[in-house]
């Protein structure tokens, strides 16, 4: 397919959660951890206190004043409803609960398919990358198809080994694209310990913040412009004034774990989470 030509997986709008059309999947399969992010331990499998019978949350609405801020973080990538209304056609797990087992098992494996997708889509549409281009749409592909496998399969999916391989595309893909950057010395601080740091007004153009922790960072006015994000923990970091306009594989998720305000700059694709400062 010609990189020109969307596929599949180019839809960005495919790659966003529509709860209305999701069981309240991410509400049953996941554990929940009482802490800072939930206000309650919940198992996998046992559906939280506020999911209602119509599968939406009891407390949308109120999530970050009730205990629950880790709720407004999470993000499926669009997981949910392909797992609803695709892999298994629309057959709930109330109404069909011999479904449900299979059904929490197979949704955090989307999961992470979709967020690969979310990345590669995004690597796809930079320029200083084109090198890769064809190498990404393969990945891309393969991403794709692996999401529409019968439920079964998911089972005996390597979804780690096949991680791995889209990492290493896209650390190279982000890699091309930060060495457009102006700064001549390129920032390395992949995986780095920034928890707390003060970084207000830093210039962290084209720098490598892939899985580096920026919890509770000052990040006042930093520049972070063409800065390879994927990964990086933004909880409670100040956003306030930052330029992340063409921040490479940023996601909403980062976002409203972090704290900004109506001066930050935004890629076009990401919206400002409705809890930050105006």
């Amino acid at each position: 397919m010609p990189d020109n030509v969307q596929g599949p997986g180019t839809d960005r709008a495919a790659l966003s959660a529509d709860c209305a059309n999701c069981f309240g999947l991410c509400c049953v399969a996941l554990t929940l951890t009482r802490s800072a992010d939930f206000a309650v331990d919940k198992d996998a499998g046992k559906p939280c206190r506020n999911l209602q019978e119509d599968f939406r949350c009891g407390i949308h609405t109120e999530l970050r004043t009730r205990g629950f801020p880790g709720c407004t973080v999470y993000d499926c990538f669009g997981a949910g409803q392909k797992v609803s209304g695709e892999t298994f056609r629309g057959q709930d797990w109330r109404s069909a609960p011999r479904t449900a087992q299979q059904m929490f098992q197979v949704f955090p494996v989307m999961r992470q398919l979709h967020e690969l997708l979310w990345y590669l889509t995004e690597a796809l549409s930079l320029e200083a990358a084109r090198s890769l281009h064809h190498e990404i749409r393969r990945a891309l592909d393969e991403t794709e198809r692996l999401t529409h496998l019968p439920a079964d399969a998911f089972r005996e999916l390597d979804v780690a080994g096949h991680r791995d391989v889209v990492a290493e595309l896209l650390r190279r893909a982000g890699a091309l694209v930060r060495a457009t950057a102006p700064r001549k010395k390129k920032r390395d601080h992949r995986g780095a310990d920034l928890i707390g740091a003060r970084l207000r007004g830093a210039d962290l153009r084209g720098a490598d913040l892939r899985g580096a922790y920026l919890i509770a960072a000052d990040l006042t006015g930093a520049d972070l412009r063409l800065a390879d994000l994927i990964g990086a923990d933004f909880r409670d970091a100040d956003l306030s004034g930052a330029d992340l306009t063409t921040s490479l594989f940023l996601t909403q998720s980062q976002l409203n774990a972090a704290g900004g305000d109506a001066s930050t700059k935004l890629p076009p694709s990401l919206g400002r989470p409705t809890h930050w400062t105006r």
